[in-house]
């Protein structure tokens, strides 16, 4: 039995070692590598979806990734005062491993658009091709674009063969003969600009429709993007010529939506409307999985597929995080202007969720998800400090659901990029390069028609500086209240390098903590809607503001990790105003409007 045994296996031996042929050297398609994956254009269609797939995690759009931005601006702050407060003080540590978090998930995305370029590369590229690789360029630049604006100096990586080496994958963000961290900063935004410039010549528009107009990167996409791109470092000639261009068709057709509101809501009817340039795709309510997909490293069947934004904003009483809230600074500024007709801007409904009695009979009325809102009953973000609630971004205003279901639940698109914001931004380049003009007014008041209110007059803007107040500190915060950019803005106009920007940003943070218990026992007789008095206030965002720490550090552990990381200027507590006049570039000095 035993020489039987012998001798199969040597028969089965000798049968393998003489009849090696092509035939038996197969491929299993459940262990493909890089070496036999993607060089079809079926294969690059799956990279890129998982491209997709990637801004939607933790540390891209999904939370932390979208919030930090929202904390960083004077729009909103942390009303749990536990999670996020590092972010909304400034002060984040470099030990704090969340504000590692979007570093980490944003180069997960640009390696596998790195693997997609490395692929859809030529000079004779089919249309399919050109489509993939312009919206692997597209997402890589939005990677890139979120990196600079967070963590200033980051790694710059674009070949795919780089990760081949541990010189290549352990790369610097420094290079020799550097002055100080805005030499990579450039670098980067250099690359952010050539890719959605390329993006915008191998994408088709959203009239194309299908995909085209239901989620995929668009050249509309690009170009919007690279415009904001351009504008992060005043290259408003060009950045005007971009937008222009989007204005006139050239990228696609786009309109504001007559209704405010539809920009916030979700399911086909709403969702990648005529107002959309680019949004984040999530799964609508009832239509999600059951597993909470927090990282790219998860790769659950099951994945909800919606976005935690709401469960930072959600009021506790509604089942909320109860994190996140509106300044006072915002409210006010809403309820300063009145429509035509009287009413209220109806941008501030589906900005802050508070009762109006002007929203009586307006949309679905006074309500807090399904619960009907009253005068004296004041909803308040966090039971123990108070807050406005966030109303955007949720369904507090909907009327979908009674409470929020926590975790990666919401179904809304995040719509990342918007029409009003090219027209905003057309009239700030306008205003940039020839001064305030009827032109640059008109563009405004396109944005302004919608929500009801009167027309802006050119003969009230004496000087660039008032025009630029009133689109800074006016008409941008109440189209894009507590959205993701804010932050971004702030970096751009260089408020944190001006003692009276910086003076303002105080004031515009500044809140004070509101319990409907002290106030009650008349402990206190403000309530949370009232304006506040920087002097007199519970605390303000910015008081602890440190030079340098308008972006995140890098976290410790990546720099340990990586011997040829260097820190940014948070990491130094680094002054950065010089960077600015060194570029000629000056901070508009507060105007009083």
């Amino acid at each position: 039995m035993k020489l039987y045994k012998l001798s199969l296996a040597l028969i089965l031996g000798i049968g393998t070692m003489t009849s090696c042929s092509d035939k038996l050297d197969i491929t299993n398609p459940n262990q493909q590598t890089s070496g036999t994956f993607g060089y079809t254009a079926n294969d690059l269609e799956e990279s890129v979806i998982a491209c997709y797939n990637h801004i939607r995690m933790e540390g891209t759009y999904a939370r932390v990734g979208y919030n930090i931005d929202v904390m960083r601006g004077d729009e909103a702050w942390n009303a749990s005062q536990v999670w996020y407060m590092p972010f909304d003080d400034l002060t984040e540590p470099i030990t704090d491993e969340i504000g590692q978090w979007s570093w980490r998930d944003w180069y997960y995305t640009i390696n596998v658009c790195n693997f997609v370029l490395s692929r859809a590369t030529g000079d004779d590229l089919s249309d399919r091709m050109k489509q993939i690789r312009g919206q692997a360029l597209f997402i890589r630049g939005l990677a890139y674009y979120n990196l600079a604006g967070y963590y200033q100096n980051p790694t710059l990586i674009t070949d795919y063969n780089q990760y081949s080496s541990l010189s290549g994958l352990y790369a610097a963000n420094v290079q020799e003969g550097d002055q100080d961290p805005f030499a990579q900063y450039d670098r980067v935004l250099d690359q952010v600009e050539q890719d959605f410039a390329e993006a915008m010549t191998l994408l088709p528009s959203r009239n194309v429709g299908g995909e085209w107009a239901k989620g995929r990167a668009t050249c509309g996409s690009a170009a919007g993007y690279y415009a904001r791109a351009l504008m992060q470092r005043h290259k408003y000639s060009e950045a005007l010529t971009v937008l222009k261009a989007i204005i006139a068709g050239q990228y696609g057709s786009y309109k504001l939506m007559a209704n405010y509101g539809d920009n916030f809501r979700e399911g086909p009817a709403y969702e990648n409307n005529e107002e959309s340039l680019f949004e984040i795709q999530f799964l609508d309510y009832g239509s999600q999985g059951t597993d909470d997909e927090w990282t790219p490293v998860n790769t659950s069947a099951n994945a909800t597929q919606g976005h935690a934004i709401e469960s930072n904003y959600g009021p506790g009483d509604c089942g909320g995080w109860a994190d996140i809230s509106a300044s006072p600074w915002l409210y006010n500024l809403f309820k300063a202007e009145r429509t035509i007709d009287g009413s209220l801007d109806p941008r501030l409904y589906w900005t802050i969720g508070t009762y109006e009695p002007e929203w009586e009979g307006f949309e679905y009325g006074n309500v807090a998800y399904t619960t009907k809102l009253t005068a004296d009953n004041y909803l308040v973000t966090n039971n123990n400090y108070g807050g406005l609630p966030i109303a955007k971004n949720t369904n507090l205003r909907t009327g979908i659901y009674e409470k929020v279901v926590t975790g990666l639940h919401c179904g809304i698109n995040l719509r990342m990029m918007r029409y009003s914001d090219v027209l905003l931004r057309a009239a700030e380049c306008e205003n940039e390069l020839n001064g305030p003009t009827q032109q640059a007014i008109d563009w405004i008041n396109q944005v302004r028609a919608r929500a009801g209110l009167r027309n802006l007059n050119l003969a009230d803007f004496n000087s660039k500086d008032k025009l630029f107040e009133q689109i800074a500190n006016v008409e941008r915060p109440k189209e894009f209240g507590c959205e993701f950019g804010r932050g971004f803005d702030l970096l751009r106009w260089g408020f944190f390098y001006s003692a009276d920007r910086l003076q303002q940003l105080k004031e515009h943070g500044a809140f004070n903590f509101w319990t409907k218990a002290d106030y009650e026992a008349g402990t206190y007789t403000y309530t949370p809607k009232d304006a506040v008095d920087y002097n007199s206030c519970s605390k303000s965002s910015y008081n602890s503001y440190v030079a340098g720490h308008e972006f995140l550090p890098i976290f410790q552990g990546t720099l340990n990790d990586n011997p040829n990381l260097t820190g940014n200027s948070a990491n130094n507590n680094t002054d950065n105003s010089s960077y600015f006049s060194q570029k000629g570039w000056t901070v508009h000095p507060v105007v009083n409007l």
